[in-house]
């Protein structure tokens, strides 16, 4: 399903909160259809029972119906901490939108829209987020909490991202990648939101990823890309001018002639990602812009449940 589908009834919100809101929601409603069957009922207030744990506290009416072990959680509880990272380059601004397209078109746009889901969830489980945004220097920075005044301020950071139109924004992944994994002194789990164009040695990129995960932090990468222009090079006959978003760099291009070799180096390139992050523990996920956003959700609450 693409995203314009998903997002069809809801298209006129333009507040980011109600758009990720109306996501999450459509996808709690379709669990019981998945693996997580049983779990949407009571969201916010069970979790999955853990071998080992305490009786006490099971929901044996929700096992009755489910036929699964879920435990009641209570209000102060608060599960696991998260720390979302959105790279702002100026290449995560691609593509330009037209007039009649939705903001989360561009991966930027998309990983903002993400982000704002992957917090509803959080919010609905009482989990603490943090928030982190980069590009030619470290824009923001918001440690894990799970107060609603902290959840709209990172809202309004995301909107804010936005927003931001600002033009050749080179990336330092690697510098900012290490200052985030110093400031996190608390076990978290750790989404990362980029699409690895990156000017800098890429085996100090993955040292770099490898960072985050000490104190035991599990790391997520989500891989975003378009995938028309920038995957599959779907051009029409006419030559092209290709301006680096980020350098200013340009040249000159018929498609049709160099579309078969584009592709093989494409490929070439996100299979040695995926191979890095395998080898480093990291779960990589790529994404396309307009995606249905069940990859991401899905993905979040398996690594959840892994976390433990």
């Amino acid at each position: 399903m693409k995203i314009e589908n998903q997002l069809e009834k809801i298209s006129s919100f333009k507040h980011l909160e109600l758009l990720a809101k109306q996501v999450v929601e459509g996808f709690i409603s379709g669990m019981h259809k998945s693996p997580f069957h049983g779990f949407s009922a009571e969201f916010a207030e069970h979790k999955i029972y853990n071998p080992g744990e305490s009786t006490k506290h099971i929901d044996w009416k929700l096992f009755a119906k489910t036929d699964r072990l879920y435990t009641k959680r209570y209000e102060e509880e608060t599960n696991m901490r998260c720390h979302l990272i959105i790279d702002n380059s100026s290449s995560m601004h691609y593509p330009v939108l037209k007039s009649n397209q939705g903001f989360y078109e561009s991966k930027i746009g998309f990983s903002v829209l993400a982000s704002a889901v992957l917090m509803n969830l959080l919010k609905k489980q009482r989990d603490a987020v943090g928030l982190s945004v980069y590009s030619d220097e470290y824009e923001y920075y918001a440690p894990e909490k799970g107060s609603e005044r902290h959840h709209r301020m990172l809202l309004d950071k995301l909107e804010s991202v936005l927003e931001d139109t600002k033009q050749s924004k080179n990336t330092d992944t690697v510098a900012y990648l290490h200052e985030i994994a110093e400031k996190m002194h608390r076990r978290s789990m750790v989404v990362l939101f980029t699409d690895m164009f990156q000017n800098t040695n890429e085996e100090e990129i993955f040292k770099a990823l490898q960072h985050l995960k000490h104190n035991k932090h599990k790391v997520i990468v989500f891989h975003v890309y378009d995938e028309k222009s920038e995957l599959k090079l779907e051009y029409d006959g006419t030559p092209r001018k290709f301006i680096d978003l980020e350098t200013g760099e340009t040249i000159n291009l018929y498609t049709e002639q160099t579309k078969e070799n584009y592709e093989k180096e494409v490929d070439s390139f996100f299979k040695k990602i995926e191979n890095n992050c395998m080898q480093y523990k990291i779960q990589y996920v790529p994404v396309a812009v307009g995606e249905n956003f069940q990859k991401i959700m899905t993905t979040y609450l398996v690594e959840k449940q892994r976390f433990g």
